[in-house]
């Protein structure tokens, strides 16, 4: 048997066109979901990346690790934790990886024989890349039993995909430049603009056009969706497409202007939130199930450990989605519980209907302390029922209290240590970018007209 594990970084899940999108994004990723089962409300209950794909490899929501913010100087993974890799290197499995989470915490590269880091002279890393790495490394390997992590960045900031996956995307008549444009203008005024000019917009050039950002952002995924493709033509050249249990699934989504955010992941909306989970294995899984439950990534530790014959640890959060798959079971979570400590601080609760969260420091943003969606009728999350409906906002918030209170079982929040002794890691980040130009915080803050501001060496930061 042979599991390759591939993390789709920055991937929502309704930017796919097996989960509902009109425009050409996946038409390989939508194969494999007709071929396998794809999980309609997966959710990511820790955002992003870090806390991420901490929860994913441990089985265990951040409140039970501790570790809940991306890019804390004083999160730490004890090595007595059950690790994916490690039970899997116990049980005969061979373990490599392509990836390079290596560089945020060194608990990515546990339990791994091969690991073989994508770190660059860049920060952008190509899935062509990923692949050139990963096939020979199949090759050498497809008579063993092995688990194979492969982590994908194509649809990450900055989106810089090939030319020619652009026109799909984006009217050809409108010109993305055209200066009478002022779309963008939210977007160059928004408090964390340093951050993301040296990350993503001097990357595009003077773009006045969103919808061409977008546009980018959809070219990517169909740049990745033949990436996709490459690396399965390979495993059938191979003849191991069939031994082979191939699961998809994204980290986290992104905003794409909605809330406030302007291409990025922070906020625990639908668009960040909800995010892709697909599964193939020929043979153990029919084709075209398609799983309306709710699950989120602490459910795939177990649901791999089951395909193999193992037990499971009997404290994980997660919990197979085996009864799911195979229809012996319609619900196993009525609840996710999410949570993000980076940009800003928030927790919040998913039910079927209800999107309740509450937030703990705004950071860059301006939020309300309590927010309440109905899903059904406002799927975009743009009507806050939170003061309307205050007996429902009082019970989940109750059932928020509760569950935080039942996972920490007297220990200290680490969300409330991170906010008193660090503060929000990107708040920081835009801080000291600021003071290399003599400015503070509050001046920050008080200027309506950020753009006009000259960072003439920001790409030192």
């Amino acid at each position: 048997m042979k599991i390759i594990f591939i993390s789709l970084d920055t991937l929502r899940a309704n930017r796919l066109g097996c989960y509902g999108y009109h425009l050409p994004t996946s038409p390989y990723m939508d194969e494999i979901a007709r071929d396998g089962v794809l999980f309609e409300n997966a959710y990511a209950s820790d955002i992003p990346t870090e806390v991420a794909h901490t929860s994913i490899f441990t089985g265990k929501v951040g409140l039970t690790t501790g570790v809940v913010s991306h890019g804390s100087p004083s999160s730490f993974l004890p090595k007595d934790y059950e690790w994916l890799p490690n039970m899997l290197r116990k049980a005969g499995f061979t373990t490599g990886a392509v990836d390079n989470l290596y560089h945020l915490k060194e608990w990515f590269a546990r339990g791994y024989q091969y690991y073989i880091n994508t770190i660059g002279k860049t920060r952008w890393i190509d899935g062509h890349t990923v692949n050139r790495l990963a096939k020979p490394w199949i090759k050498e390997h497809k008579d063993e039993n092995f688990f194979l992590f492969l982590h994908y960045w194509d649809a990450h900031t900055p989106y810089l995909p090939p030319k020619n996956y652009i026109p799909p995307f984006y009217d050809s008549s409108k010109d993305p430049y055209d200066p009478t444009s002022r779309s963008m203008e939210p977007a160059y005024n928004h408090l964390a603009y340093p951050f993301f000019k040296f990350h993503h917009f001097d990357l595009l050039g003077n773009i006045t056009d969103t919808k061409y950002v977008d546009a980018l952002y959809d070219a990517e995924i169909r740049y990745l969706d033949d990436i996709l493709k490459d690396l399965d033509h390979y495993l059938f050249e191979l003849g191991i497409k069939d031994d082979t249990m191939l699961i998809l699934f994204g980290d986290h989504g992104e905003s794409l202007t909605e809330h406030d955010i302007y291409w990025d992941h922070c906020g625990l909306y639908e668009s960040t939130v909800h995010v892709p989970l697909i599964i193939r294995w020929p043979g153990q899984i029919p084709n075209g199930v398609r799983v309306k439950g709710l699950v989120q990534h602490a459910d795939l530790m177990p649901t791999i450990l089951e395909a193999i014959g193992a037990d499971s640890p009997n404290d994980l959060d997660g919990k197979s989605l085996w009864g799911l798959i195979n229809g012996k079971e319609e619900q196993i979570h009525s609840e996710i519980y999410l949570s993000e400590c980076a940009w800003q601080a928030s927790r919040g609760v998913r039910t079927n209907k209800y999107k309740f969260i509450k937030t703990y420091d705004s950071g860059l943003f301006t939020r309300p302390p309590y927010e309440l969606y109905d899903l059904h009728e406002d799927p975009n999350e743009e009507i806050n029922l939170a003061d309307m409906l205050p007996e429902i906002t009082e019970k989940y918030e109750t059932m928020l209290n509760y569950w935080i209170k039942s996972k920490l079982n007297n220990r200290s929040d680490p969300m409330e240590v991170v906010l008193r002794e660090e503060g929000l890691p990107f708040k920081r980040r835009i801080i000291k970018i600021l003071s290399e130009y003599g400015l503070t915080w509050e001046e920050w803050l008080a200027n309506p007209r950020r753009d006009r501001i000259d960072f003439p060496v920001i790409h030192g930061n």
